[in-house]
């Protein structure tokens, strides 16, 4: 039992230290930015020579729950948050919203963040379903979007831009190709991924807030 806990205590020590180490090298960034499908995270000050490759968003246009048409100039300037749910979900999505709406408190007079909720499922998930879903769920439309659009253009941002793809819609009865991730994804003002967080838990949403809070400052 004691080697046990020298050996944990080995193991996260060396890791500790590498991460902290990992952190020095640019020690005016404080969130990492994430450009592989599998969120490898990287510390990349302006001066670094990959600066200017860090994986960005790519520009967008969908419309939301009033009808209008929402792109990324809709975000310019903005901090956001998104996830892919749609409104059939029976408990991953409603876990993912009710987390969401503790973001949506957080920064109810903050017009420099924003939420964005893509459907996977639009041909069901029409302006007048994503309207009520809004309303039933108290969302507050000036500073939460719910998109819809064609599914192949949908698909493709969650996959290409967003990375999104974890086969959560294996239990979903389709024969189609289906999307579903538990991921919320916090992007920056310049379109690029700083924080990947498990949408299912209130906890999670505590480090996106501090890590909004953080992004505010840089």
């Amino acid at each position: 039992m004691k080697n046990g806990l020298i050996i944990c205590f080995l193991v996260a020590s060396v890791w500790g230290c590498s991460k902290k180490s990992e952190k020095r090298m640019n020690p005016e960034i404080e969130l990492p930015y994430y450009s592989d499908a599998i969120f490898t995270p990287e510390w990349i000050s302006p001066e670094d020579t990959k600066y200017d490759s860090i994986h960005t968003i790519a520009d967008f246009s969908f419309v939301d729950q009033n009808g209008d048409m929402i792109t990324n100039q809709t975000f310019e300037n903005k901090i956001y948050v998104t996830n892919f749910f749609f409104t059939l979900c029976p408990n991953v999505c409603p876990r993912m919203t009710k987390n969401l709406k503790k973001i949506q408190k957080e920064f109810a007079s903050d017009e420099s963040v924003k939420i964005l909720s893509h459907t996977v499922m639009p041909w069901v998930d029409s302006v007048g379903r994503l309207a009520e879903y809004a309303s039933l769920n108290d969302i507050d439309v000036s500073q939460w979007s719910l998109v819809t659009g064609d599914k192949k253009y949908l698909y493709q941002m969650a996959r290409e831009s967003y990375f999104a793809d974890e086969g959560f819609g294996k239990t979903v009865t389709t024969d189609e190709d289906f999307l579903h991730t538990e991921n919320i994804i916090l992007v920056d003002t310049k379109r690029r991924i700083r924080g990947i967080y498990n949408g299912t838990l209130p906890l999670e949403m505590k480090r996106m807030i501090e890590d909004i809070y953080t992004l505010k400052k840089e």
